[in-house]
């Protein structure tokens, strides 16, 4: 397979993106997940530009050591009437040893008078000046053509000057830069043809995202000539993002046979480290993301399940283990019994030979959907209806009454209060609780009454509460929709409750967590019996 080398800017270009911000030991470990994912050059920062990136090249040549990767440093040409041996941009590249320097030039002409305020022809010399220096002190130089293609499309004779002023002097790889993410792809794929053809050096291509084109303008340069792709893991970037590498890398081994990475054996880790990446720069997940998207191979209509259950094939485009992801069957009110098979076998549950159970769960699932719930967001209440039906289901528990009180104090604070009546073990339990809210009251108070005869129920914890109104025009008097996520350190589960009452919505969904840890996640391990 032919290869194309893929140069990673999420620590450099992607901390541009707003609302992003990375300490350097979150670089560092982000480094280290891109090299275990087989990715050739890693873009670290620009040393000069703050405190943080020349902390992070220093920390990485005592910390980062990398197996595949090739740090490189981001900077730019020497700064005008400077000679590049003197220039202090280019000394601190040196300084921060990484192997390899992207040097960033100007190919536009415009933004040469405009923004730099010089002559055409001394840009052009920064631009040789600058590559035949950090070539001399053997360093691979990467040339980044900063509005490559805005400036052809003003003036391609200077454009191309600026790549051959790089070339003769020596560089490694000059990268197309579309870095307004205004062009398409038909204009990529013309004016790649003609520099592929032009230079005797290789080609890389860094699109911007502003129309949505960043990834299909880099498939489209590599099916030109280019041999390098710069981008972002999951598109980060300033405005609309860089090119998603998320994205780029599958569609270049999977669809054009391309190979960007040392083995298949790499691939698989893609949906890992892009998540791992987005908890890092702690984003909302994209779940609609591509290739590695919580919904990427999430089947919601029964024919769509029907027909997967067959053969794949007929409604996904490649096999989600091939990146690390996997199929999900969801359940809703679209749902055909198929869907519920495939359901029930990753719950363990026998429905064999019993489709009019089946049939009657359906119903009541597309009922429950009816009346406001939504089982594809909550796994663990979708599967205790399941084991309900079937006669799994095991109660640790019964609530017997819980009531709820808030009280202005005189210091204008809410105090809330909550009082929980349960059955555990043929024993009769009462506790009182106190906490921030109501919510956080009924969450202690269950747990004080149910920790003496289940201790291990200490080791879980909330981590997401989200309420949705369902009724807008009802304003205050509306049904809520409560979305509740729990995890033990190890498993994360996600429960769901729907009332006119945001507190009996609450109460269910919580209730619903603590019985399906004691279910699924510790009685498998023999560990919830009654102390």
């Amino acid at each position: 397979m032919e290869r194309v080398m893929i140069l990673d800017t999420t620590l450099r270009d992607g901390t541009q993106g707003e609302g992003i911000s990375l300490t350097v030991a979150d670089k560092l470990r982000i480094a280290k997940k891109l090299d275990e994912l087989g990715i050739a050059y890693i873009e670290g920062g620009f040393p000069g530009a703050n405190p943080k990136d020349q902390e992070f090249f220093e920390s990485a040549k005592k910390k980062l050591h990398l197996k595949h990767a090739k740090l490189t440093a981001f900077g730019s040409t020497r700064r005008p009437g400077v000679a590049a041996e003197t220039d202090e941009g280019l000394r601190v590249l040196l300084d921060s040893q990484a192997p390899v320097v992207t040097l960033v030039g100007k190919a536009w002409d415009f933004h040469v008078r405009e923004a730099l305020r010089v002559t055409l022809e001394e840009n052009l010399q920064m631009i040789s000046d600058s590559v035949a220096y950090l070539k001399r002190q053997g360093r691979e130089v990467i040339f980044d053509a900063e509005h490559f293609f805005d400036g052809y499309r003003h003036n391609p004779d200077y454009a191309l000057a600026t790549l051959t002023a790089a070339a003769d002097a020596g560089v490694d790889w000059v990268t197309l830069c579309d870095t307004n993410g205004g062009t398409l792809p038909h204009q990529i794929s013309e004016i790649v043809r003609v520099v592929v053809a032009t230079l005797s050096v290789p080609v890389g291509i860094h699109t911007h995202n502003d129309c949505e084109l960043a990834v299909a303008n880099s498939l489209t340069a590599v099916r030109n000539g280019v041999t390098m792709v710069h981008g972002t893991i999951n598109g980060i970037g300033e405005r609309c993002g860089n090119a998603n590498l998320a994205s780029v890398i599958p569609n270049l081994e999977l669809k054009l046979e391309k190979r960007c990475l040392p083995s298949s054996d790499h691939l698989v880790h893609l949906t890992e480290i892009a998540r791992f990446i987005g908890e890092i720069a702690n984003l909302v997940p994209h779940s609609y993301q591509p290739f590695v998207g919580h919904s990427a191979f999430a089947h919601k209509g029964g024919i769509h399940v029907s027909a997967i259950s067959r053969n794949p094939e007929t409604y996904e485009h490649i096999r989600p283990e091939l990146v690390g992801n996997t199929r999900r069957i969801l359940v809703s009110e679209l749902s055909g019994v198929s869907n519920l098979q495939h359901r029930a076998e990753e719950f363990g549950v026998d429905v064999r030979d019993r489709k009019e159970e089946m049939r009657q769960l359906l119903g009541e699932i597309k009922e429950l959907e009816y009346q406001g719930y939504q089982f594809e967001g909550a796994e663990a209440s979708q599967e205790l209806l399941f084991l309900k039906r079937f006669g799994q289901y095991e109660s640790f528990f019964d609530v017997a009454a819980m009531r709820v009180e808030a009280t202005m104090l005189d210091d204008d604070a809410m105090h809330s209060e909550a009082i929980v009546k349960l059955l555990v073990g043929g024993q009769s339990v009462h506790t009182v609780a106190e906490g921030n809210g109501p919510v956080n009251a009924l969450d202690s108070a269950l747990r004080k009454a149910l920790t003496p005869f289940y201790p291990i129920i200490e080791t879980m914890h909330l981590t997401d509460y989200k309420v949705r109104v369902l009724d807008e025009k009802d304003a205050t008097a509306a049904k809520v929709r409560v979305l509740i996520e729990s995890t033990n350190g190890f498993d994360v589960w996600r429960t769901i409750g729907v009332s006119e009452n945001v507190i009996e919505a609450s109460w269910e969904a919580l209730v619903d967590s603590v019985m399906y840890f004691l279910l699924r996640v510790v009685r498998k391990d023999g560990a919830a019996e009654v102390s």
